[in-house]
């Protein structure tokens, strides 16, 4: 009989008679179809070859997707809500379904690279995610996921329909091979207690022999489906040249089979297929609760994407039809009943009402938003049916912000995990050396001995727990957090925050309600003081600073000049009937109007030649923002104000807070000086903002958080979001940081003081296989449940005693 020939790419059998092959590495090697072809001829062309030699496992068969599965995703109205955009640049956060190995991962980024217009493309092959930047101007959505499709692997964009199916069918598979090597392993187990008995009381040869060889045929099946994800991961480990975990798993599992098959045929010597079945169901079981933790996290993005209801009720006068989320428009008016979601973001034109926003920051109680005020999409009508202007749709809502944040942060590995992999390499190489000593060793001692403890060797000592260690950890932390209204967007932010010894604030907005009102207005020049505010507030109708808000409740405001332009940490500058007028700090302002010798108290209105009033701005501090301070003071965290606002009105803010340190009048460079100088004496700083202009220091910082209610450009530099109202969420978030990295130690401590135990115990002989694979696999389970703790995390604000507020700093 002739043997059947199996396509090079895919693995898949050659039809008989079908005469296609693709030179590769100077071999034609045999392809199943046309598409297989293809693809394996672009990876040939494009110097990608390599990645046949990198892969553990044959690649994905590239499926005949009609054109328009891709062309779909070009269409404006289908990539609103999936994409966002800055200027010419667009990005999109990726499912990849068949990504198998690093080798994957790898061919698909050099693939992308290589197309002109892709800017960025990370994958991170733990998640099958990826994050993909490219200029939408030279290159199609479409053009780029086809790429990827032609590799053979279907790319789903995340916020799509299909994108949980994909973790539905890892969970389904896993399911059925944790069941297999479940239902195999009590088989056996039956078996080898029989066999086990007999060894005392005497038993048949012919039975002996029959279950000896029954075990077999159930423990084949099992290694080969429910242990091939360890099998790939150590072809793959070894192909590249690295040990990973899976090395040492797959020796002992290949050793401990191939010698009990040689023994059954032989008729004499040990079996151990009850050990082979229990450790791959014990060690599947590990790996199931490591991905049961992986989905846990990313269910928090897409809960927050169900949030958003699939149709609305659009108003057209008197009629009312309802429609896809996907047809509206801004501009458009809905009818919102009670009970149901708010399909994005607007404005009340009808009704007052009450709203739940639990999902989106974390505060469980309905809040109160009258006619006029602003609501979230995904949040929840909860009090009489409500009409709402749209104002945004898509990437541009609130909802869908957060949700690319979280997204993006799946993408990236903390700096902690990407160590704990490496010595875990390192580990499992000493494992290998160590087994290797304990067979020669034993082969001199007692030869008969030598195989089942150099198999116990291998088994106790398997590295899981020391990978799961870190994983698992942040996994859980990262979930409580965003639980808490805390949405942590950047992988190393946990750890860092775990260190943080100095806390930089910004005031308004952060730790004042942002709610600024114009106290009074003092007229300077020739222009009467509501005047000078009608103008101011034409000016700040450009702007989304805080401050701004300050000027929405002054009547007939002058509309937003058409040259109207802004300089961060500066101020605005705009022209009404062809004369420039300059709004913000005294010096901006004095460039245009002239010098004067004027304190520096409050905001300025000036206008070629002239300088027209000076506007004193209030706000009010944000309530627990105090005892948030006093929080991080027990913590042995230092607190300071960096603010673009004036003396006085920090220096007040201070004071309420309880803060003894503070500087005024920074522009957005130097606020990067400031926290730059803290780092240089050793602080690692914490750097909390909102406006535009602290989005450079909050890129700067060594862990920066958002508020929540601040601009999108700073929320994207920050490593965090902070989108309830509470401060003291902060100082909770440290707590459950340091928490976090206090489990990682704990995970990591024993893990090696597990191995330091048992590896010694296997050595010596007192650990037989089907022991070590229990100890190994409990090792593991121990880790997860630990790391799982931290989301129970039920740390809460603790009232704190007042203390005399003592005001001394610096005006800058």
């Amino acid at each position: 009989m002739q043997a059947t020939t199996q396509c090079f790419h895919c693995g898949e059998p050659v039809p008989a008679g079908l005469q296609l092959s693709v030179r590769i590495a100077g071999e034609s090697r045999p392809m199943c179809c046309e598409g297989c072809k293809a693809a394996a001829e672009f990876i040939r062309d494009a110097g990608l070859a390599d990645y046949y030699r990198f892969r553990d496992s044959p690649a994905p068969r590239p499926e005949a997707a009609p054109d328009d599965t891709w062309t779909t995703y070009d269409r404006p109205e289908v990539q609103l809500p999936l994409l966002a955009r800055r200027g010419e640049s667009a990005s999109v956060n990726l499912l990849l379904e068949g990504l198998r190995c690093s080798a994957c991962g790898w061919l698909i980024e050099r693939r992308l690279e290589r197309l002109s217009g892709v800017t960025s493309i990370a994958v991170n092959p733990a998640t099958g995610r990826g994050h993909l930047e490219w200029r939408a101007a030279e290159l199609s959505l479409s053009s780029i996921l086809r790429a990827i499709h032609g590799l053979g692997y279907r790319p789903h964009l995340l916020g799509a329909a299909d994108t949980l199916e994909v973790a539905v069918r890892e969970r389904r598979q896993a399911m059925k091979r944790l069941a297999l090597a479940g239902l195999g392993m009590t088989q056996v187990m039956m078996f080898a207690v029989a066999l086990y008995a007999g060894a005392f009381d005497g038993m048949d040869p012919i039975l002996r022999q029959y279950l000896r060889l029954v075990s077999m045929l159930v423990a084949t099946p099992v290694l080969l489906y429910s242990g091939r994800p360890f099998l790939a991961g150590a072809w793959s480990s070894l192909r590249s040249g690295q040990f990973g975990m899976d090395v040492p798993v797959t020796l002992a599992l290949l050793l401990a089979w191939s010698a009990s098959t040689f023994n059954v045929f032989a008729g004499q010597g040990e079996v151990y297929f009850d050990a082979v079945t229990t450790f791959i169901f014990l060690l599947s079981l590990g790996r199931f609760a490591e991905m049961a933790a992986r989905h846990r996290a990313g269910s928090t993005s897409d809960a927050l994407l169900r949030l958003q209801p699939a149709s609305a009720i659009r108003l057209s006068g008197d009629a009312t039809e309802r429609v896809p989320v996907a047809d509206l428009r801004v501009g458009d008016t809905v009818l919102v009943p009670v009970g149901e979601s708010f399909p994005a973001d607007g404005t009340l034109v009808g009704g007052a009402t009450m709203v739940n926003e639990a999902m989106l920051t974390g505060e469980a109680q309905a809040l109160k938003r009258d006619l006029g005020e602003a609501v979230l999409g995904g949040s929840v009508n909860v009090a009489q049916p409500a009409r709402v202007r749209i104002d945004a749709l898509g990437h541009q809502t609130v909802l869908a912000s957060i949700v690319r944040l979280l997204e993006r942060a799946q993408t990236e590995r903390p700096a902690i995990a990407r160590l704990a992999d490496r010595w875990s390499s390192w580990f499992v190489g000493g494992v290998l050396l160590a087994a290797t000593l304990v067979a020669v060793a034993w082969l001199l001692v007692d030869p008969a001995r030598a195989f089942g403890t150099t198999l116990s060797v291998l088994v106790v000592t398997c590295p899981c727990a020391l990978s799961l260690a870190t994983p698992t950890a942040i996994t859980a932390a990262t979930s409580s957090l965003a639980r808490r209204g805390l949405l942590i967007t950047r992988a190393e932010t946990i750890e860092t925050l775990a260190h943080t010894s100095r806390a930089v604030l910004d005031k308004t907005g952060t730790l004042t309600l942002g709610e600024p009102l114009v106290n009074r207005c003092t007229r300077l020049g020739s222009v009467d003081a509501d005047r000078c505010l009608q103008i101011a507030a034409g000016l700040e109708r450009t702007s989304t600073h805080p401050i701004a808000r300050a000027f929405r409740q002054v009547a007939n405001p002058l509309p937003a000049p058409a040259d109207a332009r802004g300089e961060a940490g500066e101020g605005l500058e705009g022209s009404y009937g062809g004369i420039r007028y300059r709004l913000g700090r005294r010096d901006f302002v004095a460039v245009i109007a002239g010098t004067a010798d004027r304190r520096d108290a409050g905001t300025y209105l000036g206008r070629d030649g002239e300088w027209l009033a000076e506007i004193e701005i209030t706000d009010t501090l944000r309530p627990g923002a105090r005892a948030a301070i006093l929080r991080l003071a027990r913590q042995g965290i230092a607190t300071e104000i960096a603010s673009g606002d004036h003396a006085g009105a920090v220096a007040d803010i201070a004071a309420q807070a309880g803060i003894t340190e503070y500087h005024a009048r920074l522009r957005p460079e130097d606020k990067i000086a400031l926290v730059r100088a803290r780092e240089a004496e050793g602080d690692t700083v914490l750097m909390v903002g909102d406006g535009i202009n602290d989005a450079p220091v909050l890129a700067a910082a060594s862990v920066s958080i958002a508020m929540g209610a601040g601009t999108s450009l700073a929320q994207t530099s920050a490593g965090a979001v902070l989108m309830a109202a509470d401060l003291d969420i902060i100082p909770a978030a440290v707590e459950t940081a340091r928490r976090t990295v206090g489990v990682i130690r704990q995970n990591l401590g024993w893990a090696v003081a597990y191995n330091v135990i048992a590896l010694p115990l296997a050595a010596l002989g007192y650990v037989p296989p089907w022991a070590a694979a229990i100890g190994m696999s409990t090792s593991s389970l121990l880790v997860v449940a630990n790391a799982l703790r931290l989301r129970s995390d039920t740390t809460t604000a603790r009232a704190a005693p007042a203390v005399p507020a003592r005001v001394t700093g610096t005006a800058a």
